[in-house]
């Protein structure tokens, strides 16, 4: 059996006095796509920080390829975070290129690969415009188009396609499974559930900084007597559900 890509164990994470994270462990294997899953402030966002080296653990320790993750570890890795940032006063091939080569790739591939990236995504227009002059739906296609540069052996999308509509979304989706299907590691942080059961081998899901559930989709499920995932978070996340709308 193939050793995890990724291992998670015992990790603690305090802010202060404030415990985020508490006892958290589960491993994802190479070329699965992993749901990491919670409402927001579970602690998905602190694991995937801490992960990839952001935040310093306060116990517990967090692998990638069998060592703490660095930039220089040499795994090809693309992380899109929740929170999109690039240079927005920059023309878009400029930024994708320069990143491109940050990515290791040369000039001349980082912009052809570039150029047919946009194509696909409908922004060929866009090309020599500045990033802060597009909407915030095409700036994430760019940001996407960054992150899947150079084929990453491991990929960590965070809310990927939050704030698309249907058919942008179906066109992202698909990209993803594409990098699935070439052998891909994924880990996916959605708030929508189809879009779980659509991509996603195996699942976590967060509460309080702790595991409510885990393992994969049709035995997690099955934990919660056959419940659809939608049914399964509104079960874990009822009385804070019913205290917000309360609210």
């Amino acid at each position: 059996m193939k050793q995890p890509i990724v291992i998670v164990d015992h990790f603690k994470m305090q802010f202060g006095s404030t415990t985020v994270i508490e006892d958290l462990s589960f491993n994802v294997q190479p070329g699965e796509t992993f749901g990491l899953l919670g409402s927001n402030g579970s602690g998905k966002t602190t694991t995937i920080r801490a992960l990839l080296g952001i935040y310093p653990p306060t116990g517990g320790t967090l692998t990638v390829s069998g060592k703490p993750y660095k930039v220089d570890s040499g795994i090809r890795l693309g992380y899109l975070p929740e929170e999109r940032g690039l240079y927005k006063k920059e023309k878009v091939i400029d930024i994708m290129v320069y990143f491109g080569q940050l990515k290791g790739m040369t000039h001349n591939a980082a912009q052809t690969w570039s150029e047919k990236y946009l194509e696909r995504v409908e922004l060929t227009d866009k090309r020599d415009v500045r990033l802060d002059k597009l909407s915030g739906g095409q700036q994430q296609k760019i940001q996407l188009g960054i992150t899947i540069m150079n084929d990453p052996e491991l990929l960590i999308l965070d809310e990927p396609t939050k704030g698309f509509d249907p058919v942008n979304r179906r066109l992202l989706m698909t990209i993803i499974e594409e990098h699935q299907n070439a052998g891909a590691t994924v880990i996916f942080v959605t708030h929508q559930m189809e879009e779980v059961e659509r991509l996603c081998d195996r699942i976590i899901l967060l509460k309080d900084g702790k595991a409510e559930a885990y393992g994969s989709v049709v035995d997690v499920k099955k934990s919660f007597g056959g419940a659809s995932l939608d049914d399964i978070f509104l079960k874990v996340y009822g009385e804070q559900i019913e205290e917000a709308s309360r609210a």
